[in-house]
């Protein structure tokens, strides 16, 4: 259905005046590709959402029956699953480049100009194509053997500076496995962050410190056992931060924090946190991809339609899956730009922290198995 004939099935003695759906509403964010009768591309398919609660939904979430309707009409796609060897190589690389711009960066102070500006352009950048070698590494797609996974993640972990990689599995897994039910999916925003940053100041506050809200509300919302992996995750993490201190000073780990902080803040990568699970334009779509030239520094991650609906799908595959697929994925609204995502969540009052699809929790006392 185009927008004339939308726009002729609707009662407008109910709008007040209102020649269309769209007056007085924001721009339109994401893109289609192939436009559907539900959704033209063009205008707002839906009413802005009540900026006071967040989207309850009782419906299942969409990527087991995408999967299912895929694997069903393409049978081939089971080709595209497995490890992908190449990521191993790629982690060994940016990792030496963050050691090796740390210790040139010793003689010069954090503040400096070059400091700051390697800290955001080179530090910022490359930390983040860690934490997304990690979450490539979580579903096990560097190696076939968990443990060798496991031990690469810890690896990739070394210039972040703080231990995560081990804790990070299990909560991730249950994003996958749960998605939107509150109290499992420690990637939804809490009701206390709803209430405190539900303004612009406060999403200028949440876009720019989203790597502390990433590390904490996990640990607020859901413990978690820790395991002889965390251990080695936190002991060899202090290690290296030990041996980097005590060889080359303090600066070298200051530039590590630096970049990390700088990775998950006001940076371009970082707009695929918002990108992927908050909802646009009206529409009830729970996750969003995004196809630009970014994805060549971030794993790909921005095909994220594709990755839930095959997390078996390695990184450099990603691409091949959505052409495989044309009918299911050009359909879905994507993102045109991963930094006009941060800059319209800040400016945009149709979307904020109360833009996600929650669902009462299905599932009580889950454990998430994890071979160790």
């Amino acid at each position: 259905m185009d927008a004339t004939a939308k726009a002729k099935s609707v009662d407008f003695s109910y709008f007040g005046g209102a020649e269309s759906l769209d007056e007085g509403r924001s721009p339109r964010r994401t893109t289609l590709v192939t436009p559907t009768a539900e959704d033209d591309g063009k205008s707002h398919p839906g009413p802005p959402q009540d900026p006071t609660q967040f989207l309850w939904l009782m419906t299942e979430e969409p990527h087991r029956t995408r999967r299912m309707a895929i694997m069903k009409a393409h049978p081939e796609v089971t080709k595209l699953m497995g490890h992908e060897p190449l990521t191993k190589w790629v982690v060994l690389g940016v990792v030496s480049l963050q050691l090796i711009t740390a210790v040139l960066l010793r003689k010069f102070h954090p503040l400096s100009p070059l400091f700051l500006v390697c800290a955001y352009v080179i530090g910022g950048t490359a930390n983040h194509n860690l934490f997304l070698a990690i979450h490539e590494i979580t579903h096990n797609l560097a190696f076939k053997s968990v443990k060798a996974n496991k031990a690469l993640a810890i690896f990739a972990n070394l210039p972040i500076g703080i231990p995560y990689s081990a804790a990070f599995k299990r909560y991730h897994i249950e994003h996958h496995k749960f998605l939107g039910e509150d109290g499992i999916d420690t990637d939804l925003p809490t009701h206390f962050e709803l209430l405190c940053l539900n303004n612009v100041l406060g999403k200028v506050f949440f876009a720019t410190f989203q790597i502390l809200f990433y590390a904490l509300r996990p640990g607020f919302v859901r413990t978690q056992t820790l395991t002889q992996w965390h251990f080695a995750n936190l002991a060899t993490e202090v290690v290296f931060d030990y041996l980097l201190i005590k060889t080359f000073g303090i600066r070298p780990f200051i530039y590590l924090l630096m970049s990390s902080f700088f990775a998950g803040s006001l940076h371009p990568l970082a707009g695929h946190f918002i990108a992927e699970h908050y909802i646009w334009d009206g529409l009830n779509q729970e996750t969003y991809s995004y196809y630009g030239p970014l994805n060549i520094l971030a794993y790909n991650v921005g095909y994220h339609n594709e990755h839930h609906d095959f997390p078996s799908v390695a990184w450099t595959r990603l691409p091949a899956l959505r052409a495989l697929a044309p009918e299911f994925y050009d359909t879905l609204p994507s993102h045109p730009s991963w930094p006009m995502v941060i800059v319209n969540f800040i400016r945009d009052p149709e979307v904020g922290i109360f833009a996600r699809i929650k669902r009462k929790t299905k599932s009580h006392g889950v454990k998430v198995a994890d071979k160790e």
